[in-house]
């Protein structure tokens, strides 16, 4: 942390007071902060506190003399290295999904260049409330940081989920966040994402309920490490907002397999995760197939190239391949099987028979398993966070 500029925004919580040990925290470990107060925390925490341990002025208002001077935003913005808010109420989540920039530090974040994280707190019902769910998961769509709130205690007396997290725990995830943002730089990482569709008429396809979701994490979990990413997307809706992915569309599995072909050698990594389908129609129609007089339609499929095998064969000295595998059944076995077969580096195992994982979920369960036998197994939870612990492993396996 030493040396990191950190504007620290403070919410009007009873958590409030946890601000100054995380102030405290950063100040020790040789980091600059600013705090950023809501009018609301000044009832909970006093700017004569935090300025006597931050050693700065606390902002809180726009304007605070009346001659003319004021605080810029703009300037906090560029300044940061992180933007951390904690406590983050129910109030200061709500305003930043939506943009109501009616405070000081709703205007920073919204000015903000740096990595945002927020660090929740509030009763257990405001918290498990859908409004709530939705602002938080719209945060991270942006692609802000939210550090889960643990469970315990609350200021209602009531037990469960909405403490805020304690302040030796956040500086941990912000000093982890600063000593991998730059492990993968100068990598350049090949990812597929999403399903493909094979044309059986003009308006009639063969494909699979992937979403891409998984994928597109994949892409920006690697670009907020440093990479090049060049990302092969199938049929999604989804979009990639990070500057250093660089996105191709396709829609056929012959359209993602020359992608792929003609990018891999260029490429320190490969991650495979797109669910391409394995046939094709033989003879797609160019116009339309009418139903009448059509009792029984027999399709004639033919096999796709299989894009990891043919990256797997091509593969270089120092190059990494890292496959997914979904599985009904036998998973580990056919995971196993296909690692080797397909010359893979690691594989990560999907089984539909894990409820909240696969398909169309925001949320994921996987084992990863790589060359020499090793297996990690990775706890249900947001694809974001299961695409940071693949990663995690990647940079392992390119050193």
């Amino acid at each position: 942390m030493k040396g990191k500029q950190i504007i620290l925004g403070i919410t009007g919580s009873i958590a409030a007071y946890k601000a100054a040990i995380l102030l405290r925290i950063f100040i020790k470990k040789g980091a600059e902060v600013q705090v950023v107060m809501t009018p609301a925390a000044k009832e909970f925490i006093t700017p004569l506190t935090l300025s006597a341990l931050s050693g700065k002025p606390v902002i809180s208002e726009f304007f605070s003399h009346r001659d003319g001077s004021w605080h810029s935003h703009v300037d906090l913005g560029l300044w940061a290295d992180a933007l951390l808010i904690a406590p983050a109420t129910a109030s200061t989540i709500g305003k930043m999904a939506n943009g109501i920039a009616d405070n000081m530090l709703i205007t920073t974040y919204l000015s903000c260049k740096a990595p945002v994280f927020v660090a929740p707190a509030m009763d257990l019902d405001m918290y498990a409330h859908s409004t709530t769910r939705q602002n938080l998961e719209r945060l991270r769509s942006f692609g802000n940081r939210v550090i889960e709130p643990a469970e315990g205690e609350l200021a209602s007396h009531l037990v469960g989920k909405g403490r805020m997290e304690e302040p030796e725990q956040i500086v941990g995830i912000l000093e982890d966040f600063f000593a991998s943002r730059d492990d993968l730089r100068n990598k350049k990482i090949l990812i597929t994402a999403g399903p493909t569709y094979e044309k059986i008429d003009p308006v009639r396809f063969i494909g699979n309920y992937s979403s891409g979701k998984m994928g597109f994490a994949l892409a920006q979990a690697c670009a907020c490490r440093g990479a090049e990413v060049e990302l092969i997307a199938g049929p999604v809706s989804l979009q990639a907002t990070h500057p250093f992915i660089r996105r191709t569309d396709v829609e056929s599995a012959s359209e993602m397999h020359v992608a792929a072909a003609d990018l891999f050698p260029k490429m320190d990594a490969a991650i495979l995760c797109a669910a391409v389908a394995d046939y094709r129609p033989e003879t797609p129609q160019e116009s339309k197939i009418k139903r009448e007089g059509n009792e029984r339609l027999t399709l004639s499929l033919v096999r796709n190239e299989d894009i990891a095998a043919t990256l797997g064969k091509r593969k270089r000295a120092g190059q990494v391949i890292v496959g997914f595998a979904l599985e009904t059944d036998n998973g580990i076995v056919h995971a196993r099987e296909k690692l080797k077969r397909k010359n893979l580096d690691m594989i990560v195992l999907n089984s539909l028979q894990d409820e909240g994982a696969g398909f169309r979920h925001d949320t994921n369960q996987v084992v990863m398993m790589d060359r020499e036998g090793e297996m990690t197994s990775i706890p249900l939870k947001n694809k974001r966070d299961v695409a940071t612990d693949i990663v995690a492993k990647l940079v392992t396996l390119l050193k």
